[in-house]
């Protein structure tokens, strides 16, 4: 269900909706003159008891959208302060090895704010820039292997490489979040319990003789609407709703603009 757009999901879910209306009132219109009173007060009952169950699908599978979609912005913010504390750090390494590393450190930062750019159905970008992030990871513990055998203190070096550890931490954080979504099966139940329920509302309807009501097609928009805001809090990359990479990209500006603990310029 992921790889297809979230408005096209909606729309059909929406067809799908009121069409089970129009089959359960027609139900409901054909069994009328065998429908009692008894008959009718527990179709209603029926229809409130689903009309529960549906709202409590709703509540739950929306908080969980809601948690992933904070999980991953919140990931992508550590992921800043982590690629900031770990730059501002490479002025503590030995000169030469700092120039390498902050020259290492401003392409890490380029590849993972055009990474945060990049769909996530665009498989084949997004792991070339995956790979490439992983390189440059490769090329800083290098220098950090070196800084800690030229300089050996835990306040220098030390504090450099609790940096870049804890950098390289957050990447893999940032990674899951993004591939974590609401389960499918979730989704699927949820819909399942859609068009049961609109068809009891369309069959009550009937068996009442009469149309369904205004408040019920009202009713059925709006959970149409609910259900696209959670498919699209659950695609971080590819809906209305997406994460804010403003963190990242902020970074980058200020380091670029040497503003950002870079005291080369001022030596």
């Amino acid at each position: 269900m992921y790889n297809h757009n979230s408005i096209v999901i909606a729309v059909i879910l929406f067809v799908l909706l009121v069409v089970a209306v129009e089959i359960g009132y027609r139900l409901g219109l054909r069994n009328q003159p065998r429908s009692d009173d008894e008959a009718k007060s527990h179709i209603n009952a029926l229809q409130a008891s689903l009309l529960g169950v549906l709202a409590l699908l709703l509540g739950f599978t929306f908080s969980l959208a809601l948690q992933r979609f904070d999980s991953r912005s919140q990931a992508v913010v550590d992921e800043a302060n982590a690629i900031g504390t770990t730059y501002l750090r490479t002025n503590l390494l030995p000169p030469a090895i700092q120039q390498e590393s902050q020259r290492l450190m401003r392409n890490y930062l380029d590849v993972r704010a055009r990474e945060g750019a990049v769909a996530l159905s665009d498989e084949s970008v997004r792991q070339a820039l995956l790979d490439q992030a992983a390189q440059y990871q490769n090329a800083l513990w290098h220098q950090a292997m070196l800084a800690a055998q030229e300089d050996k203190s835990p306040v220098t070096s030390g504090l450099y490489i609790q940096a870049l550890n804890s950098m390289i931490d957050s990447f893999g954080s940032r990674n899951a979040a993004l591939d974590r979504h609401v389960p499918e099966v979730v989704l699927y139940l949820l819909f399942i319990s859609f068009i049961l329920t609109w068809a009891i509302v369309g069959y009550a309807a009937g068996a009442a003789g009469h149309r369904p009501s205004r408040v019920a097609y009202l009713m059925l928009v709006l959970v149409v609407l609910v259900v696209f805001l959670i498919i699209d809090l659950d695609r971080p990359r590819r809906g209305v709703i997406e994460v804010d990479h403003s963190s990242l990209t902020s970074l980058q500006t200020a380091i670029d603009a040497g503003d950002y603990g870079d005291l080369q310029d001022g030596q």
